[in-house]
């Protein structure tokens, strides 16, 4: 147990920035009709046998704002690339050009951007969910703390007071983070 306040709120603040990131790798999955390599990042391929992710069998590139590409390394690869693209339930078809799978990236309908919006939205409430078990968890140590009489009541409530800061300037990191996530999906 954290025996000062630095060292319980460094250890939070790690935990809630694991949390941050988690959602910006989420929101980066999120197809908002500009290119992204992030977009391709959880497409699986089978190749050689097992299923590998798609960074491991070619370099994926942004030429364009509307076109990602692949540039699959082992040529017999490339019609597994594209399977994988097709198959992946993001909506889109990829074609081959020798070694370079290309990947248009088609307009948003006014549906699936209210589709992506939500699904923004579920994510930064997963992620609030996660700063806040972190903040129930700092709580529960503080609380222990001073049962344990290793601080006072006035300590306690200002530990208190400062992990609610913290938790409150993530909380608002996230939504600044939803609402720009959510310009970027309206944007036509």
């Amino acid at each position: 147990m954290p025996a000062d306040l630095q060292a319980l709120k460094t250890d939070l603040a790690r935990r809630m920035d694991s949390a941050l990131e988690t959602l910006r790798r989420d929101f980066g999955g999120l197809r908002t009709g500009r290119a992204s390599p992030a977009l391709l990042e959880p497409v699986k391929v089978e190749a050689y046998g097992t299923e590998v992710p798609i960074t491991q069998v070619g370099t994926i590139g942004v030429p364009e704002p509307r076109m990602i590409t692949v540039q699959v390394w082992d040529r017999t690869l490339v019609g597994a690339v594209e399977r994988a693209i097709r198959d992946s339930g993001l909506g889109l078809n990829p074609g081959s050009d020798g070694q370079v799978v290309r990947v248009p990236i088609p307009q948003l309908t006014a549906e699936r951007r209210g589709e992506l919006a939500k699904a923004a939205g579920r994510y930064a409430e997963g992620a609030r969910v996660a700063i806040r078990g972190v903040r129930r968890d700092g709580m529960d140590q503080i609380k222990a703390s001073e049962k344990k009489s290793e601080i006072g009541e006035d300590e306690m409530k200002d530990w208190s007071d400062e992990v609610q800061k913290l938790t409150d300037g993530y909380i608002k990191r996230i939504d600044e983070s939803l609402a720009e996530k959510d310009r970027e999906i309206r944007q036509v």
